[in-house]
């Protein structure tokens, strides 16, 4: 089995002080796909290159404290790429990929921050020009290669995603344009929202993000923005899936599913 781990770590040096590295080096995944690292190369260096025994790989923001991805792994990639190609929101860091090629297969595992427009309307605007731009790349890269992408996708995509779905209609993460470009990933370009063909009907017991207003995460009154969104073959190879929610890392929650695969 491979196992996957995407998890919002909302700064790795805060996950670093809640026990995220012991969690990790206990269920020890083949890899662990990151987001909002909050750091830059000089933080991570010599403390966070390695997690519970796992390499990694960064894309960090060029804003200090923003943002940042990260592939962790135990195999060694035939190739990493770092962004994909936009400059607005590369800068950002947003996009990292893993390639294990062999002579058989093209394989990629990458982690992705989509943005949040929740702070207002210029942000959402970027994260609409984030949505327009990312799905050619990701019809490209479909055409060349089979790709599991993990991450904050920041989009609850049907009613049964999210807790109050009928007062968040008109609040970023569930709102009409933002669902509809899920559907079209989904239903038109194909790929494969993992979780759900695993949980089809689940509801309470999918959210994987919490606010901290409140007593949400105590009332889990939560959101499901967290995804494996894979190209149908390896989608096929998808057995068991799990949220973690025995330890609070972040304001997310840790989504691993296992995968018939061998690297």
């Amino acid at each position: 089995m491979f196992k996957l781990t995407s998890l919002n770590l909302n700064g790795i040096r805060s996950a670093a002080t809640k026990g995220v590295e012991a969690w990790i080096a206990k269920i020890q995944p083949d890899c662990i796909c990151v987001q909002e690292v909050k750091a830059q190369a000089a933080d991570v260096s010599g403390r966070f290159e390695v997690l519970a025994g796992l390499t990694g790989h960064f894309h960090f923001a060029q804003k200090k404290g923003y943002s940042g991805v990260a592939v962790y792994t135990r195999h060694e990639p035939s190739d990493v790429v770092v962004g994909y190609g936009s400059e607005e929101f590369d800068a950002e860091g947003r996009y990292v990929e893993l390639r294990f090629d062999t002579p058989q297969r093209k394989l990629s595992i990458i982690s992705a921050y989509f943005p949040s427009g929740s702070s207002g309307e210029e942000r959402q605007q970027a994260k609409y020009r984030f949505l327009g731009g990312f799905d050619p790349h990701l019809v490209g890269l479909k055409k060349k290669r089979e790709f599991i992408l993990c991450g904050d996708i920041n989009i609850a995509h049907k009613e049964q995603d999210l807790k109050n779905w009928r007062s968040n209609q008109k609040n970023s993460g569930f709102l009409p344009e933002e669902r509809a470009w899920m559907t079209k990933l989904l239903d038109e370009r194909g790929l494969v929202d993992v979780y759900r063909q695993l949980q089809p009907t689940a509801t309470d017991t999918a959210y994987t993000w919490w606010s901290n207003r409140g007593q949400a995460y105590a009332n889990n009154v939560g959101w499901r923005l967290d995804y494996h969104l894979a190209t149908p073959a390896l989608a096929a190879l998808a057995r068991t899936e799990s949220i973690y929610k025995g330890e609070k890392f972040s304001d997310h929650a840790p989504i691993t599913v296992d995968y018939e695969l061998a690297l």
